[in-house]
């Protein structure tokens, strides 16, 4: 773990440790305002005629809200994950085979906690 250990200081780590929860905190604003959207928009045009291409509409918008909420809901367990990490002492390890993530995914995804090869079979499996 050493060698990992070098590219990771408590400089890199604290960055880390606030990118993670500014992400966090901007994940989570986001999906209040989805759905916030989604009640002033009922409000706004609940009580007009409905067109079956205007519910249409909807109904691919509410798929394609979904799949957001899904990302968003993988992504936050993530970032939890990776804030746990840090405060364990095994940030840039990979949960599932221990093996270092390498620093500049770390950079690129911060709330990485598996290795492109592993998080990669994680989503051919969903």
């Amino acid at each position: 773990m050493s060698d990992q250990s070098a590219g990771l200081g408590e400089a890199f780590i604290a960055k880390q440790r606030d990118r993670l929860e500014a992400l966090q905190r901007a994940l989570l604003g986001g999906e209040e305002g989805t759905i916030a959207n989604e009640r002033a928009f009922e409000e706004e045009h609940g009580e007009e005629a409905h067109e079956y291409e205007d519910e249409g509409q909807r109904l691919e918008q509410d798929v394609a809200n979904q799949a957001l909420r899904n990302t968003n809901d993988q992504r936050i367990a993530d970032i939890q994950r990776a804030l746990e990490k840090i405060a364990e002492g095994t940030y840039g390890y990979s949960d599932e085979s221990g093996d270092p993530i390498p620093v500049a995914r770390l950079e690129a995804v911060p709330e990485a906690i598996l290795t492109v090869q592993e998080q990669a079979a994680r989503e051919a499996h969903r």
